[in-house]
């Protein structure tokens, strides 16, 4: 199974190299979809683990015991179609092509298992339709 994340490092953990040691005790693969790191201040990780359903759940909770905010990427972004005007700015900026314009209907679809999490469509959206539920 795999399932994307985004994590949230606080200061004393950005330098250590917890990922790699995650990975190896839970026997998972890893997939960076995102990083920025701020040395000493902050760190944002979005990542795919792939491997066995219960090491996934157990890697993560490890994670959060030693103080990584964790969310489940398909929680983050949502898209509030009612103020959507299908204008297809978003679609633009999408990097994954988790937005796209419906052929038939020429309506903005959101597909949340395809983001990850950029947020370059709720910087870009006219009218506030992409929100971050973090």
């Amino acid at each position: 199974m795999e399932k994307k994340f985004v994590m949230h490092f606080p200061p004393v953990l950005v330098d250590k190299p917890i990922i790699s040691t995650i990975v190896r005790k839970y026997n998972l693969e890893f997939n960076i979809l995102k990083a920025f790191v701020s040395p000493e201040e902050e760190g944002t990780l979005v990542i795919a683990f792939s491997g066995e359903e219960k090491n996934v759940f157990d890697a993560v909770e490890e994670l959060k015991s030693k103080g990584v905010k964790i969310q489940l990427i398909e929680s983050d972004i949502r898209m509030i179609k009612e103020r959507c005007t299908d204008c297809s700015v978003c679609i633009a900026l999408c990097p994954t092509g988790a937005l796209y314009l419906n052929r038939n209907t020429y309506e903005v679809k959101f597909e949340p298992e395809k983001c990850i999490a950029c947020e370059l469509c709720i910087k870009g959206c006219p009218t506030n339709a992409m929100i971050s539920t973090i």
